[in-house]
This record gives C-alpha cells, sequence and structure tokens, in this order.
C-alpha cells in the first residue's frame, strides 16, 4: 500500500471560493457576513472535483490513499478575526469530510484550525474535537504562523501552545506543521515563505526541550523539512552550541519529514540524510508545482518515481511509503485495520 500523507482539497468546487469572497468582503461593514448554510456544494459536484483531479492521478501514480485537508493557502489565518477563522475552517473541514465519506477507501480527512494572530491557540480546541470526534480527522494542520508571514506568533516551544498540544496527545493524533498564504511581499507563498516555515519550524524545537514536556507528541514538517537535510550539519552543531543532545536523541523520536521535494537529487539527499524511519510518503499533488518537468518528462509532483528510484532495500521503501504513516497516524492506521487492510 502507498499512503500520501500530504492532500490538499485544492480542486474544490467554484461555490467554496465565492463564499469566502462574500465572507471577506463583508469584513470592517455593516454587512452580515453569510451563514454556513449558504454553502450548498451536493455530492455529485464534490465527485466531479475529485474524480477528474487527485483521484485520477492517485490511480495514475498507484497510490492508494491520501490524507486530505483543506488548501493550505486558504487557511488564510490572517484574514479577519477569530470568529472568521472558525467559520471558515468549519466549512473547509466538513468538505474534507464529505469527499472522504464519498470515497472511504481512497482519502481520510485531516482539518484546519480556527487560527487567528495573537489569539490564544486554545480557542482552537472545539474544533479540533469537533474533527476528530465527529469527522474522523486523522491528524491537523498547524500554521506556526497565523500572521501570514510577518511571525507574530510566539515559537511552538512557547506554553501558550501547551493545551492545543495536550488536546492532540490525548487524541493521539499529529500535527502537519503547514503556514498559508504570505502578505508580507518579501516572502513568495509557495516558494518562500513555506519552505522557511520549514526550517524555523525545526530549528525551534532544536532550541526548546518541547518533548521532554509532550515526549508522545508528533509532528510532520513537510516539504522534505525545507533547508533542513542540506543543513543538517548546522543543525547538528547548533544543537551542540545549546548543549543539547544529538538530534536523533532531541527531536527525531517526535518530528518526521515527508517527500513532497520535487526532484530526484532532493529526495536522494533526504533519504540519505535524515533516517528512514523519520521518513513518509507524500506528494502534495496538485499543490505548489503542477507542471511537466522538461528534464524528466513527468510531472515535479509524481514524487513515487522518485521514491523508487532512490533504490532503497524492499523494508526500507514500505517503511517509507506505507508503515511510517500507519505508526505516526494511529487513527489511520485503525481505520485500515477496520477495513482489512
Amino acid at each position: 500500500m502507498i499512503i500520501d500523507c500530504h492532500g490538499h482539497y485544492t480542486t474544490a468546487p467554484a461555490a467554496l471560493g465565492e463564499w469566502r469572497e462574500r465572507q471577506t468582503a463583508a469584513l470592517g461593514t455593516a454587512q452580515a457576513p453569510p451563514a454556513r448554510a449558504e454553502l450548498r456544494i451536493s455530492d455529485d459536484e464534490l465527485r466531479e472535483s475529485i474524480e477528474s483531479n487527485q483521484l485520477r492521478l492517485m490511480d495514475e501514480r498507484g497510490i492508494d490513499l491520501t490524507v486530505f485537508s483543506p488548501r493550505a493557502s486558504f487557511m488564510a489565518h490572517h484574514v479577519g478575526d477569530f470568529e472568521t477563522s472558525a467559520a471558515w475552517a468549519a466549512i473547509c473541514n466538513e468538505l474534507c469530510y464529505r469527499v472522504s465519506q464519498l470515497y472511504p477507501e481512497r482519502f481520510l480527512p485531516a482539518a484546519m484550525l480556527p487560527q487567528s494572530p495573537g489569539v490564544d491557540p486554545a480557542t482552537c480546541i472545539p474544533e479540533l474535537t469537533r474533527c476528530v470526534e465527529e469527522l474522523g480527522a486523522v491528524a491537523v494542520n498547524l500554521n506556526p504562523d497565523p500572521s501570514g508571514g510577518h511571525w507574530t506568533a510566539p515559537p511552538l516551544t512557547d506554553r501558550s501552545w501547551y493545551p492545543l498540544y495536550e488536546k492532540m496527545v490525548e487524541y493521539d493524533i499529529p500535527a502537519m506543521i503547514h503556514v498559508s498564504t504570505s502578505v508580507n511581499p518579501a516572502f513568495h507563498t509557495t516558494g518562500a515563505h513555506y519552505l522557511n516555515a520549514d526550517t524555523t519550524a525545526f530549528m525551534q524545537l532544536v532550541q526548546g526541550d518541547l518533548f521532554a514536556d509532550f515526549p508522545t507528541l508528533r509532528f510532520v514538517i513537510p516539504h522534505g523539512g525545507g533547508a533542513v537535510p542540506y543543513h543538517w550539519g548546522r543543525f547538528r552543531g547548533l544543537a551542540m552550541a545549546l548543549g543539547k543532545p544529538p538530534l536523533e536523541q532531541h527531536v527525531l523520536g517526535n518530528v518526521y519529514f515527508d517527500t513532497c521535494v520535487y526532484h530526484q537529487p532532493g529526495i536522494d539527499l533526504l533519504l540519505d540524510v535524515v533516517p528512514v524511519r523519520n521518513i513518509l510518503f507524500a506528494s502534495e499533488m496538485i499543490g505548489a508545482v503542477r507542471d511537466i518537468d522538461p528534464c524528466s518528462g513527468h510531472h515535479f509532483d509524481d514524487t513515487r518515481r522518485y521514491v523508487e528510484a532512490a533504490a532503497l532495500p524492499p523494508s526500507d521503501l514500505a517503511a517509507v511509503q506505507e508503515h511510517n504513516a500507519r505508526a505516526v497516524y494511529p487513527r489511520l492506521d485503525a481505520l485500515l485495520a477496520r477495513q482489512d487492510r
């Protein structure tokens, strides 16, 4: 089985974006925002958006299951206030849930949180609870920078995050650390802000001692970890300078990386530097990079090709493509077991 731990609903029907435009247009005016019930998307519209896009590519590329969350750039936690984000998160999470109900053997939902700049992260707990208990979410996306590229939030090791972590530990679910749109013109959203965030989050975890307080907390850092594998020696040296244990002891019991790296040398480096047990297969298909690579003739985000070309031993390949995800996402594993998979 091949499990893609990083999928987003980037092809949602146009009605979703139209609802969002009405919501944001009402901000700062006397106009009431649209009610959640005003968004009407039929099951047939969902099927059309999935079958001609993600599901088609999954079938073509031999991917069995995708952990499916709302479109990352659409999270836009910097827009409006907490109530704005709460309504938006609820709608987006419900769409991913509906997709998972239409295709229960192909998609499992992961939830976005209703984060908002300067607002206590604990306010996200009710939506987290709803998504796990009612919508069957197997993970959450956690934005370390709700300000949209200005980095006004405290580091992930700050105690203000702890109530959220306590709930994650209670539910035994991981978080993918994933920022949203950058409104800072210095940082392109997908080319700079995403990769900066991956690198920044890892360094925050190196600087702190979060996992001493939460030994079972698990984070997935996407996009191959940003600059982390390329600068592994730097991070090892910085950990030593900070008086921290070796990275394998300090963070790698709790931190994992995905394979959303879009060329062969990058995947080879990731697999060479980071222990295999810390790498999860992912593609983020129909995401930031959608074109065909003229050098290979294949889509940049067809990551299965790179992972299998890396010539891993069969047991390591199976770990990357399936078993590591089942270990990091216990609720996913439990659901697969109920499906006799």
